[in-house]
C-alpha cells in the first residue's frame, strides 16, 4: 500500500504540528477497573494505582476534560455516565446521562467544543451532549452493529469509532455527523480500542480477535504493523509521545511498547481486576486551539459541533426537535409525538426527526401501563396501570405527577380525555364497565355496565359529542353512544376477533381499528357503512392504535415494534423495532395548545 499523507486540516484551524507538544517524562495513566477508576504513573518507581473513585457498578469506557479537571466514565450496569473532579480528593460523584442508555461501551470528550460524544453497542447509536448533559442529540442511528470506541480529532472536526458487529469495521465521520465514511473493513474482526495521535495525526486500533495492534493514517490509508501475534485479548488503547499503552482483559493488566516499532514491550500495571478503557491523563493529549464554536457558540441556539466542512462548525439540536430554517436556532420543542406507555414506563418519541428516539418521561412506580391519552389544553399525560389499579396523570416531562382514581378499578384498558368538557373516560374489562370522570378525578360516573364483555379501546368525538369503542368478548364488535351514555348502537360486529385499536379521523369522519386475531386494520365510516381492509399482511398482534394527520401509528406485542401506515396510500414503515413490552400509544401534536373552546 502506498504511503499517502494524512489530510491537512482545514482553513481557520491550525495545523496539528503547530501545538506544542511537551511530553511527560512520566505520564498518568487514567483507567476504568470496572469497579473503580485508577490512575498510576507510568513511570513510578511503584508503579502502584491509586482509586479516584469506588464502589462502581461496571465502569467501562472513561476520558476527561483537562482544564476542568474534570474524569468522565460510563457504568454499563447502571446505565449511565457520570462524572468527577481528578484534582479534589474525595469529589463529589454527579450523573451526566441517566436515561435512555443501555450499553454505553465508547466515551469521548470534545475538549474545544466542550461536548461528550458516545457509542451504546445495545440501542446502536451515536449521540452527543453538552459537558452537562443537557441538549442531548443521536448522531447516528442506522448502519449501526456494535459501535464501541469513539475518538475525536477536533482539529480536523472528524471522530472515530469502531463498529464489531456482523460487518466489522472502522468508520469516520464529521463530529456534526456529516460525511461518514468506512475508513478500514478489511483484516478486521472484533476492533475494541481505538486512539488517535495528534502529533503524527495517526489512528491506532486493536483487535482483539486477530491479536493485534494497527496503525494508519487518518484516511484510513497506509496502514502499518504495531504488534502483532503475541497478544492475548487487547481492550482499550492511548498513547503520550512515542509510547503506546493498552489494557488487556486476559493478562488483567496494562502493557506498553514503542508505538512506531512495537519494541521495548512492558507489562507497566498487572493483577487488577478488569481493566476497561484508558487514558493519558495529560495536557498534552488535549491542546487548545481556537474553533467557531468558542464566539457566541457560533450563533448556535443549542449545540455547535465541530466540522470538516466550511465553515467548520453546525448548528444542532436537542433529539426530536428541528432546526428552523435559519440554521441556527432549535424550535421550542417537538411537535408531533407519540406517547408510548411501556408497562414499566412512560416514552415519548419525535415525529418530527427521521431518528425515532424514544425518550422516557421521570414518572416514578409506574408498574403496568396499559392505555395512554393527552389533553392539548392543560398538557397533561393520562395513563392507567392495571397492577396498581389506578388511572394517573403527569406533564411531559413527568412532573407534576398524580393519583385520579384508586378505586374500584380491576382492568383499566382504554382511556380517552375530552379534552372540551374536560372529563375522562375510560373502560374496565375487569369490572366490564365504562365510566367517567372529571379530568381532576372528581364526579365519578358509571356511564355503561350492561351487555359489555371485555371492553377495550375508547375515542372520543367531542364536537359531535360521541363515544366509541371495542368489545373483543365471545361476541366481538364497535359500538358508539353519546357522551353521556344514552342511544348506544352497534357499528360492527361481524368478521372480528379481538378489535384492539381504535382510532377516529375527525376530518375525514372516518374509523379505524386494529383486529390482533384477523391480524387487519379496517375502516368504516362513522355512520357504519363503507367497510373496507386497510392492511391485512403480517399484523401477528396489534395492541395500542392511534391516528395522527395521514398515518396511524401501532404496537405490535410480538413483532415488538411500533409501526405506521399512510392511511390512503398504505405505505408501511416502522418506527422502533425490537423494544420489548409495548402496550398502548398516542400520536399527538404539542405544539398546538388548545383552549377549551377551540
Amino acid at each position: 500500500m502506498e504511503c499517502s499523507p494524512s489530510s491537512p486540516p482545514p482553513p481557520g484551524f491550525p495545523d496539528a504540528h503547530s501545538f506544542s507538544f511537551v511530553h511527560a517524562a512520566s505520564p498518568l495513566l487514567l483507567f476504568a477497573n470496572r469497579r473503580d477508576v485508577r490512575l498510576v504513573d507510568a513511570g513510578g518507581a511503584k508503579l502502584e494505582s491509586t482509586i479516584v473513585v469506588s464502589g462502581l457498578e461496571d465502569a467501562a469506557a472513561v476520558d476527561f476534560q483537562y482544564s476542568q479537571g474534570v474524569i468522565y466514565w460510563t457504568d454499563v450496569s447502571e446505565e449511565a455516565i457520570k462524572q468527577t473532579l481528578f484534582n479534589q480528593s474525595g469529589g463529589a460523584v454527579q450523573s451526566v446521562i441517566v436515561s435512555g442508555l443501555v450499553s454505553p461501551d465508547g466515551l469521548a470528550c470534545d475538549w474545544v467544543g466542550k461536548k461528550l460524544y458516545w457509542t451504546d453497542s445495545e440501542t446502536n447509536r451515536i449521540e452527543v451532549a453538552s459537558l452537562n448533559g443537557t441538549s442531548r442529540k443521536v448522531l447516528f442511528w442506522q448502519d449501526l452493529d456494535q459501535p464501541r470506541a469513539i475518538a475525536l480529532d477536533p482539529a480536523h472536526g472528524y471522530m472515530y469509532w469502531t463498529d464489531w458487529g456482523e460487518t466489522p469495521r472502522i468508520e469516520r465521520a464529521g463530529m456534526d455527523s456529516s460525511v461518514r465514511k468506512i475508513i478500514v473493513d478489511s483484516d478486521i474482526y472484533w476492533p475494541n480500542g481505538l486512539t488517535i495521535d495528534l502529533e503524527e495525526q495517526k489512528l491506532y486500533w486493536a483487535d482483539a480477535k486477530l491479536s493485534f495492534i494497527h496503525r494508519a493514517n487518518l484516511d484510513g490509508s497506509f496502514r502499518q504493523k504495531v504488534v502483532e501475534g503475541s497478544l492475548t485479548h487487547p481492550f482499550a488503547l492511548t498513547l503520550s509521545g512515542d509510547t503506546l499503552y493498552w489494557t488487556d482483559w486476559q493478562t488483567h493488566s496494562i502493557h506498553a511498547c514503542n508505538k512506531r516499532t512495537g519494541e521495548k514491550r512492558r507489562e507497566i500495571l498487572g493483577a487488577l481486576y478488569s481493566p476497561m478503557d484508558i487514558q493519558v491523563l495529560s495536557q498534552d493529549r488535549q491542546p487548545y486551539f481556537h474553533t467557531p464554536c468558542e464566539e457566541d457558540n457560533g450563533g448556535c441556539s443549542h449545540l455547535c459541533l465541530l466540522s470538516p466542512r466550511e465553515p467548520f462548525y453546525a448548528c444542532a439540536c436537542p433529539t426530536g426537535v428541528q432546526l428552523e430554517d435559519d440554521g441556527k436556532t432549535c424550535k421550542a420543542g417537538a411537535e408531533e409525538v407519540l406517547l408510548l406507555a411501556r408497562r414499566t414506563d412512560l416514552r415519548r418519541i419525535s415525529l418530527d426527526m427521521p431518528d425515532f428516539t424514544d425518550i422516557i418521561l421521570q414518572v416514578d412506580d409506574i408498574r403496568h401501563a396499559i392505555a395512554i391519552d393527552y389533553d392539548p389544553v392543560e398538557r397533561y399525560v393520562y395513563w392507567t396501570d392495571d397492577e396498581v389499579r389506578a388511572i394517573r396523570r403527569a406533564y411531559l416531562d413527568g412532573s407534576g405527577a398524580q393519583t385520579l382514581v384508586s378505586t374500584e378499578i380491576n382492568d383499566p384498558d382504554g382511556i380517552a380525555v375530552d379534552w372540551v368538557a374536560r372529563n375522562l373516560y375510560w373502560t374496565d374489562t375487569g369490572t366490564n364497565r365504562i365510566e367517567v370522570t372529571r379530568l381532576n378525578g372528581t364526579s365519578r360516573k358509571i356511564l355503561i355496565s350492561e351487555n359489555l364483555d371485555e371492553p377495550r379501546a375508547i375515542v372520543l368525538n367531542p364536537a359531535m359529542g360521541y363515544m366509541y369503542w371495542t368489545d373483543w368478548g365471545e361476541s366481538p364488535k364497535i359500538e358508539c353512544a353519546h357522551l353521556d351514555g344514552q342511544a348506544r348502537r352497534v357499528l360492527v360486529n361481524t368478521s372480528l376477533g379481538w378489535p384492539n385499536g381504535l382510532a377516529l379521523d375527525l376530518q375525514e369522519g372516518k374509523l379505524y381499528w386494529g383486529d390482533a386475531k384477523t391480524d387487519k386494520i379496517e375502516v368504516i365510516n362513522i355512520d357504519g357503512t363503507k367497510r373496507r381492509t386497510l392492511l391485512e399482511d403480517k399484523l401477528p398482534h396489534i395492541f395500542g392504535f392511534t391516528l395522527l394527520g395521514d398515518y396511524i401509528y401501532w404496537t405490535d406485542w410480538q413483532r415488538r415494534s411500533i409501526e405506521r401506515v399512510h392511511k390512503v396510500k398504505a405505505n408501511r414503515d416502522i418506527i422502533i423495532d425490537q423494544l420489548p413490552d409495548l402496550m398502548g400509544l398516542k400520536a399527538v401534536n404539542v405544539a398546538r395548545v388548545i383552549g377549551e373552546r377551540d
